[in-house]
């Protein structure tokens, strides 16, 4: 007993020291918390986290996220000694370019990393995610706890709990029973600014209570023996998420323990020295890791994953044979994410004159989707009958229910759509998440986050324009789509129709790297004759030819397509000839080869008139002439509001005219 205490206390210091050499040597990071929380890294890794650091993406390896990402540093030192592909001098380069280990974690850049994390909040959200998943799946298959079944560890401090997004996934895991769902909160009661009681005085216990969750409590954040009695009772829960509280001191070891000092900022050499070897009994040099240390870490954290994966790899052998189907479209679905044998090759035909709202056709697309894609799951935030995303005869995911599709996420939108991101973080799911346009603002730095993860999140945004009408400004959006159009690597599909909006589904559920934004209007639009299965998947193309020679052309998404159309034919009865391109997707059509641009559109910037009824915002970049709105909406019926910001046939061909 002795002995192993002696490895403990030596195996700490070592992570210590390392988090204060790579912030020392990086002159920037965060040792407050690195300091602080290193033992309950240290138990949870060696003791109770089931992981392959030879294989970081083992399907059914717990996962951890740090959700205070600033907290980097222990993480790096942590996969390091674990054996993961992360050497010394990957340590030795913290937070300089192009290394392996940046600033805050990255999803698909370091080794071990779960989850992009930093943007305080988010990584509780996104862990809820992954348990909501590793719940479903599991109910997924007959006998899915033989493919499916492990925990999901997530580390906090006082600044996520103080955001409003942790509230929102607090109150979902619990309504939810995510039982495989264990939160540490390293309650240092230290914020960057000062002391905590600056700015909270919550009694988190009983928040968390009232919440719905098991609470448990270790007073001394150095008493490893607690931490781990703590760890072992949470992994007990039947039908709760545990919040273990460890009280521990910020930046432990320094001259500036348990002050805003040691929160972002390096200890310095002699500070660091001090704490070294005055507080840890660690005399030795920078970056030095005892070779005990390394041994200690690959017989508990590295030997103890691979033979829990070795058994996994026979569990899973056996179950193909128990369950040769079954396991196919685990293999093909979960472990390969290849969806190409389960989603429809084509969109369907349509009856000509058929008139529909693009939300009521994303619907539609939504169920004939969800009956052939067994691992599409989903749901709004309590919009459901008005962004359309509720199922035909549905089950509800529930704790009763874990086989069901249809996610009722309440008004969360910010924890819904971080929570996606978690679910898509685990793998084996593809997911959809949906409400009003105007407030993707609440989502955007989830949105921002899957962009960033290369995570294809799919958002469903419906009322898409002031022809919300009575709502008023409050719910009519106009900068939303510059604002999702600016994120990178996310693309923003506004079908005009049926047949588009079917496309836009598909390219959305056959992205594998990019969230896809579809925008879908409240309004019934007519199935335009000219609108292109093909031309849709190229983000733009010519839905009305000129009749000979086009002296202008409208550049359209969404529902004004069919009113650049009627204009079109308005113009023509004066002799003047246009070409209407319907532009469902930017980014798509950026993506084509420049050929294909040119031959869509072929006439002069000058001679290029854009239309959308939301904010003319970048599109400069297609047109000289932008008819938009850059105002707030106003409060009436859709065809007043419509009416009052110009958008007509009549408006739109004097807008050309006066062009020409």
């Amino acid at each position: 007993m002795e002995k192993n205490n002696s490895i403990e206390k030596l195996s700490v210091a070592t992570i210590r020291s390392l988090a204060i050499d790579m912030i020392n040597k990086a002159n920037s990071g965060h040792p407050g918390m690195a300091l602080g929380s290193a033992p309950v890294l240290f138990n949870l890794f060696t003791k109770h986290l089931v992981v392959d650091p030879k294989d970081a993406m083992w399907f059914n390896r717990d996962r951890f996220v740090l959700s205070a990402g600033h907290a980097s540093s222990l993480l790096y030192a942590m996969l390091h000694l674990s054996g993961y592909n992360l050497s010394m001098s990957d340590l030795q380069q913290f937070r300089q370019l192009d290394s392996l280990t940046p600033g805050h974690p990255e999803y698909k850049w370091t080794p071990g990393v779960d989850a992009t994390s930093g943007p305080l909040g988010q990584g509780i959200a996104q862990a809820v995610g992954m348990a909501m998943a590793e719940a479903a799946l599991q109910a997924e298959y007959l006998n899915g706890q033989q493919l499916v079944n492990h925990y999901t560890y997530v580390l906090c401090g006082d600044g996520c709990l103080q955001e409003g997004l942790s509230q929102e996934a607090i109150s979902l895991a619990g309504h939810q029973k995510l039982n495989k769902l264990i939160l540490f909160y390293d309650a240092n009661n230290v914020t960057l600014d000062g002391a905590l009681d600056l700015s909270f005085s919550e009694e988190v216990k009983t928040r968390f209570i009232a919440s719905k969750w098991n609470v448990l409590e270790v007073m001394d954040g150095n008493d490893l023996n607690a931490i781990d009695k703590a760890t072992k009772e949470a992994k007990l829960s039947k039908d709760k998420p545990t919040l273990i509280i460890v009280h521990t001191i910020i930046g432990y070891g320094s001259t500036k323990q348990g002050t805003s000092k040691v929160h972002g900022a390096p200890l310095g050499a002699e500070d660091g020295k001090h704490a070294k070897v005055e507080v840890y009994g660690f005399d030795h040099p920078d970056f030095y890791v005892p070779q005990e240390v390394y041994d200690y870490f690959k017989e508990n954290v590295l030997q103890r994953g691979q033979a829990a994966h070795k058994i996994y790899e026979e569990n899973l052998k056996e179950y193909s044979r128990s369950y040769p189907n079954e396991y196919q479209q685990f293999e093909k679905l979960c472990l390969k994410n290849d969806i190409s044998d389960y989603l429809p090759k084509d969109i369907p035909s349509f009856e000509e004159g058929m008139v529909v709202s693009t939300r009521s056709a994303s619907g539609k697309a939504l169920n004939e989707y969800m009956l052939a894609l067994p691992n599409l799951i989903g749901g709004s935030a309590d919009v459901a009958g008005s962004v359309m995303t509720k199922l035909n005869d549905g089950l509800d995911f529930t704790p009763e229910h874990r086989e069901g599709h249809n996610i009722n996420w309440g008004i969360r939108e910010f924890a819904m759509a971080s929570a996606q991101n978690g679910m898509l973080l685990h793998g084996g799911l593809k997911t959809y998440v949906g409400c009003f346009l105007v407030f993707s603002d609440y989502m955007k730095s989830a949105i921002r986050m899957a962009a960033l993860s290369h995570l294809p999140g799919i958002y469903l945004f419906s009322h898409d324009s002031i022809a919300v009408g009575e709502d008023g400004p409050t719910h009519q959006p106009i900068e939303h789509l510059a604002m999702l159009r600016s994120i990178p690597n996310v693309r923003v599909f506004r079908p005009c129709d049926i047949r588009e909006t079917y496309v836009g589904w598909q390219e959305a559920l056959k992205s594998t790297k990019n969230p896809t934004a579809l925008i879908l209007s409240r309004q019934n639009l007519p199935l335009l004759n000219g609108s292109n299965e093909e031309g849709a998947r190229r983000g733009a193309y010519v839905v009305s030819k000129e009749q000979k020679e086009a002296k202008l052309c409208f550049i359209a998404t969404g529902s004004e397509v069919s009113l650049a159309i009627e204009t079109q034919k308005l113009l023509l009865e004066e002799g003047i000839d246009v070409r209407v391109i319907s532009m469902p997707s930017w980014e798509l059509f950026d993506e084509q080869e420049q050929a294909y641009k040119d031959e869509v559109i072929n006439l002069p910037y000058e001679k290029r008139i854009s239309v959308e009824m939301l904010s003319t915002f970048g599109w400069s970049k297609y047109a000289k002439t932008n008819m938009g709105i850059d105002t707030f909406g106003a409060s009436a019926p859709a065809k007043d509001a419509i009416k009052k910001f110009g958008f007509t046939k009549e408006a739109l061909k004097e807008l050309a005219k006066s062009v020409l």
